[in-house]
């Protein structure tokens, strides 16, 4: 959900079409756990607080009953509408969505991936470069994927030396790390 950057969006400026109701995935179930309906999850946040402060997802299909951290970086949570196993099995891939205008606000430096999709991102002269379609962190710091018209993607790091200025209406990409 949120990574430190030493970017600073310009949130006075929106993309066209943009709006605070846009769904942000905070968390995926990815299974069951045990046979009362509990089911486990793969958190996006940087903690269980960010999961905790929402009740309902989805649009209020589903009501968050207890949350609990699995001690491996994920989340065991019931849900009041899962009475079972198996209807805990049936949500295995679910998202789990809030509208953005939910989440908290953020501190300086701070971004949602979900602000950096769908961002076009262009060079330090305005050329086009393509589209950023993904972020992903392995570790060190999160990474912006963009496709180029062309198809092909590219991995960019989230860094003031590769991305040096971004606002939500575009992400400037350093000519050195346009492949």
């Amino acid at each position: 959900m949120t990574r430190p950057a030493r970017l600073t969006p310009d949130l006075s400026r929106k993309r066209e079409g943009d709006s605070q109701d846009k769904p942000v995935t905070l968390a995926v179930v990815i299974g069951a756990h045990g046979v009362a309906g509990e089911v486990r999850l793969k958190l996006f946040g940087e903690e269980l607080e960010s999961l905790k402060m929402h009740k309902a997802f989805n649009g209020g299909a589903l009501t968050l009953s207890k949350v609990r951290g699995d001690n491996k970086g994920g989340a065991i949570a019931c849900f009041a509408e899962v009475a079972d196993r198996s209807a805990a099995e049936k949500l295995r891939g679910t998202a789990l969505t809030v509208p953005r205008a939910a989440l908290p606000p953020l501190e300086e430096g701070e971004y949602y991936h979900a602000d950096l999709i769908g961002l076009p991102a262009v060079t330090d002269t305005g050329e086009p470069v393509g589209t950023i379609v993904a972020v992903e962190n392995y570790g060190a710091t999160d990474l912006v994927e963009i496709e180029k018209p062309d198809g092909k993607r590219f991995l960019v790091p989230m860094i003031p030396d590769a991305i040096p200025d971004w606002n939500l209406a575009r992400a400037v990409i350093s000519p050195a790390f346009v492949e």
